[in-house]
Protein backbone atom coordinates (compact mmCIF):
# COMPACT_ATOMS: atom_id res chain seq x y z
CA UNK A 1 0.00 0.00 0.00
CA UNK A 2 1.38 3.13 -1.17
CA UNK A 3 1.94 5.48 1.99
CA UNK A 4 -0.04 9.11 1.50
CA UNK A 5 0.31 12.06 3.55
CA UNK A 6 -3.68 11.25 3.46
CA UNK A 7 -3.28 7.30 4.20
CA UNK A 8 -0.54 7.90 6.99
CA UNK A 9 -3.38 10.50 8.70
CA UNK A 10 -6.29 7.88 8.84
CA UNK A 11 -3.71 5.71 10.50
CA UNK A 12 -2.46 7.61 13.07
CA UNK A 13 -5.89 8.27 13.82
CA UNK A 14 -7.01 4.50 13.59
CA UNK A 15 -3.91 3.51 15.87
CA UNK A 16 -5.23 2.96 19.38
CA UNK A 17 -8.33 4.11 18.51
CA UNK A 18 -10.95 1.95 20.49
CA UNK A 19 -14.69 3.97 19.15
CA UNK A 20 -14.83 1.46 16.76
CA UNK A 21 -15.15 4.59 13.47
CA UNK A 22 -17.30 4.84 10.43
CA UNK A 23 -15.39 5.39 7.26
CA UNK A 24 -17.15 9.23 7.92
CA UNK A 25 -16.05 9.35 11.00
CA UNK A 26 -12.75 9.04 10.50
CA UNK A 27 -13.45 11.61 7.01
CA UNK A 28 -14.30 13.98 9.90
CA UNK A 29 -11.24 13.28 11.93
CA UNK A 30 -8.93 13.83 9.41
CA UNK A 31 -10.45 16.40 7.36
CA UNK A 32 -8.99 19.22 9.08
CA UNK A 33 -5.56 18.98 8.27
CA UNK A 34 -6.68 17.58 4.75
CA UNK A 35 -9.61 19.48 3.57
CA UNK A 36 -9.53 18.61 -0.08
CA UNK A 37 -9.72 14.51 1.23
CA UNK A 38 -13.05 12.77 -0.07
CA UNK A 39 -14.98 10.58 1.84
CA UNK A 40 -14.19 7.87 -0.77
CA UNK A 41 -10.60 8.33 -0.57
CA UNK A 42 -11.43 7.37 2.98
CA UNK A 43 -13.95 4.47 1.98
CA UNK A 44 -11.35 3.28 -0.23
CA UNK A 45 -8.44 3.43 2.39
CA UNK A 46 -10.64 1.25 4.88
CA UNK A 47 -11.42 -1.09 2.38
CA UNK A 48 -7.56 -1.64 1.46
CA UNK A 49 -6.74 -1.99 5.30
CA UNK A 50 -9.40 -4.60 5.72
CA UNK A 51 -8.19 -6.45 2.79
CA UNK A 52 -4.71 -6.78 4.64
CA UNK A 53 -6.08 -7.34 7.56
CA UNK A 54 -5.46 -4.64 9.46
CA UNK A 55 -9.16 -3.69 10.19
CA UNK A 56 -11.94 -5.43 10.88
CA UNK A 57 -15.02 -4.37 8.88
CA UNK A 58 -18.10 -4.66 11.67
CA UNK A 59 -21.29 -5.68 10.59
CA UNK A 60 -22.83 -4.24 13.96
CA UNK A 61 -24.76 -1.06 12.79
CA UNK A 62 -27.11 -1.31 9.74
CA UNK A 63 -27.05 2.36 9.08
CA UNK A 64 -23.45 2.63 8.38
CA UNK A 65 -20.21 0.15 7.88
CA UNK A 66 -18.61 0.62 11.11
CA UNK A 67 -14.25 -0.87 11.80
CA UNK A 68 -12.29 -1.92 14.33
CA UNK A 69 -8.75 -0.90 14.36
CA UNK A 70 -8.20 -3.97 16.44
CA UNK A 71 -7.64 -6.95 14.13
CA UNK A 72 -6.86 -9.47 17.24
CA UNK A 73 -9.78 -11.91 17.59
CA UNK A 74 -12.40 -10.23 20.50
CA UNK A 75 -15.79 -10.09 21.45
CA UNK A 76 -18.03 -6.67 21.46
CA UNK A 77 -20.24 -5.00 23.86
CA UNK A 78 -22.95 -2.73 21.96
CA UNK A 79 -25.38 -0.22 23.01
CA UNK A 80 -28.88 -0.85 21.64
CA UNK A 81 -29.39 3.09 21.74
CA UNK A 82 -26.50 5.12 20.81
CA UNK A 83 -24.90 2.02 19.43
CA UNK A 84 -21.90 2.96 21.43
CA UNK A 85 -19.35 -0.59 21.40
CA UNK A 86 -16.97 -1.65 23.59
CA UNK A 87 -14.11 -4.42 23.00
CA UNK A 88 -14.17 -7.58 25.18
CA UNK A 89 -11.27 -9.73 25.80
CA UNK A 90 -13.05 -12.86 27.21
CA UNK A 91 -12.79 -16.13 25.66
CA UNK A 92 -16.08 -17.93 25.80
CA UNK A 93 -16.26 -22.07 25.08
CA UNK A 94 -19.43 -22.72 23.41
CA UNK A 95 -19.77 -26.02 22.38
CA UNK A 96 -22.06 -27.32 19.05
CA UNK A 97 -23.72 -30.52 18.65
CA UNK A 98 -22.61 -32.15 15.63
CA UNK A 99 -25.90 -31.53 13.70
CA UNK A 100 -25.65 -27.50 15.07
CA UNK A 101 -21.98 -27.61 13.33
CA UNK A 102 -23.48 -28.95 10.11
CA UNK A 103 -20.23 -30.80 9.61
CA UNK A 104 -18.11 -27.54 9.63
CA UNK A 105 -14.86 -27.90 11.40
CA UNK A 106 -15.12 -24.72 13.48
CA UNK A 107 -11.96 -22.44 14.30
CA UNK A 108 -13.19 -19.13 16.21
CA UNK A 109 -15.97 -17.62 17.62
CA UNK A 110 -17.13 -13.90 17.84
CA UNK A 111 -19.60 -13.49 20.19
CA UNK A 112 -21.95 -9.46 20.78
CA UNK A 113 -23.20 -8.66 23.89
CA UNK A 114 -26.68 -6.39 23.41
CA UNK A 115 -27.27 -3.85 26.16
CA UNK A 116 -27.85 0.01 27.97
CA UNK A 117 -24.42 1.94 28.56
CA UNK A 118 -24.29 4.12 31.41
CA UNK A 119 -24.75 7.03 28.88
CA UNK A 120 -28.30 5.61 27.47
CA UNK A 121 -29.36 4.22 31.04
CA UNK A 122 -29.16 7.38 32.61
CA UNK A 123 -31.38 8.83 29.90
CA UNK A 124 -33.81 5.46 30.39
CA UNK A 125 -34.43 7.61 33.63
CA UNK A 126 -35.94 9.81 31.83
CA UNK A 127 -37.94 7.82 29.43
CA UNK A 128 -36.32 6.14 26.73
CA UNK A 129 -37.58 2.94 26.15
CA UNK A 130 -35.47 -0.33 25.96
CA UNK A 131 -35.45 -2.89 23.05
CA UNK A 132 -34.74 -6.21 23.66
CA UNK A 133 -32.64 -8.82 21.39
Amino acid sequence: MKMTPQRMAILKYLDGNRAHPSAADVHRAVADGFPTMSLATVYNTMETLKEKGMVVELAIDPDKKRFDPNPEPHHHLICVHCKEIVDVHSNFSLDLSEKERSNFDIIGNHVDFYGVCPKCRKKNKNGLHTKSY
